[in-house]
């Protein structure tokens, strides 16, 4: 099966009513966790990367380990996504790598900190969508402001400072004809999202809601999306860290919001806070061991099995097989012929 479109995984989503989970890679294990809970649960699946992790990793390796994961788990539609490219450039460079989907995040300038104007947005991001659907890849934009910072980008701030308008996301969409959107309601990126356990104060669901309503037709995407379980804090701090406590977004909300338009859910902080409770277990319990196999292994295990919690829990898991995958080269004359329709 050949890398596919995210813009098909995420149509195939909302025939169906579920959501796709996108996962955060820098390594070869992180992607070998990923593709085994893909092949447990039998789900599709985004694979993403961020400008950090292409610059740790470095673009060919991190092409060439998905090309392999392509190869070894054929039965499992998959897709390369760049997370939160920053500028034209960025997500130019991607496409020309291979990767089979973009983020253009302009809600952000081209440092990745600070907030852009909405007509600033719509520009870099109707041009990446001109020159992304040309290569038959999709794309994914962003209005409003997350909060945090991961990997360097992010404004800062709790996430609520600014928030998804509706009308402007309408605005948005018929401007740029991305294929998918990604809103602000009051999201982090990050472990440390909320003081305490989200309500309506802090993590807007009226405000998806609203969108959805107005754009029902458009697949949402909740970013800073980790429900950072405790029981994952406690295992590090149980082997010597010290993590405060802190809380993400419930799973139930997750589901509220694909009940309402949400096709794709960012996960990065619950796989990191699961390898490393591992890597501290090993550490503690076996100071003797020193071959990297030994941490890694119980490591890649333990995101495995969050990732196919998540898989389970938005409504992916089973459905790897319901579709022949489109190649990119048939997205391509698709979007030239307008088959595809912009969102």
């Amino acid at each position: 099966m050949p890398l596919v479109s995210m813009r098909q995984l995420l149509d195939e989503a909302a025939k169906g009513g579920y959501g796709v989970g996108a996962f955060n890679v820098n390594n070869m294990e992180q992607i070998q966790a990923i593709m085994e809970a893909a092949r447990e649960t039998k789900s599709p699946v985004i694979i993403q990367a961020s400008r950090g992790a292409r610059s740790y990793s470095q673009d060919k390796f991190l092409y060439h380990l998905m090309l392999a994961a392509n190869e070894l788990y054929p039965e499992i539609p998959l897709v390369m996504h760049l997370d939160h490219g920053n500028s034209f450039e960025t997500c130019k460079s991607a496409i020309d790598l291979g990767f089979t989907s973009v983020m253009m995040d302009g809600s952000l300038l081209e440092d990745g900190k600070t907030p852009s104007t909405f007509e600033q947005n719509v520009e870099v991001t109707r041009r990446v969508v001109e020159l992304a659907h040309q290569k038959g890849v999709t794309v994914e934009g962003e209005i409003g402001v997350l909060g945090g910072i991961e990997d360097g980008h992010g404004a800062g701030g709790s996430g609520l400072e600014h928030v998804t308008n509706p009308d402007q996301a309408v605005e948005f969409v018929a401007k740029t004809g991305v294929d998918a959107l990604a809103i602000a309601i009051g999201t982090s990126h990050g472990a440390y999202k909320f003081s305490s356990k989200p309500d309506g104060s802090v993590l807007k669901m009226d405000v998806l809601i609203a969108i959805h309503k107005r754009l029902p037709g458009v697949h949402l995407v909740m970013h800073g999306s980790s429900s950072v379980p405790k029981e994952l804090q406690d295992v590090i701090n149980q082997y010597g860290g010290k993590l405060k406590p802190t809380w993400g977004v419930p799973v139930e909300e997750i589901q509220l919001g694909i009940r309402n338009g949400v096709r794709k859910i960012n996960v990065d902080t619950d796989n990191r806070l699961a390898i490393t409770g591992a890597i501290r277990k090993v550490f503690v319990e076996s100071p003797e061991k020193f071959d990297p196999r030994d941490y890694m292994k119980p490591a890649r295990e333990a995101m495995k099995k969050v990732v196919a919690q998540r898989m389970t829990q938005f409504g992916q898991a089973g459905h790897a097989g319901d579709y022949a995958p489109i190649s990119i080269e048939e997205m391509k004359k698709r979007y030239a012929s307008a088959a595809v329709a912009a969102k």
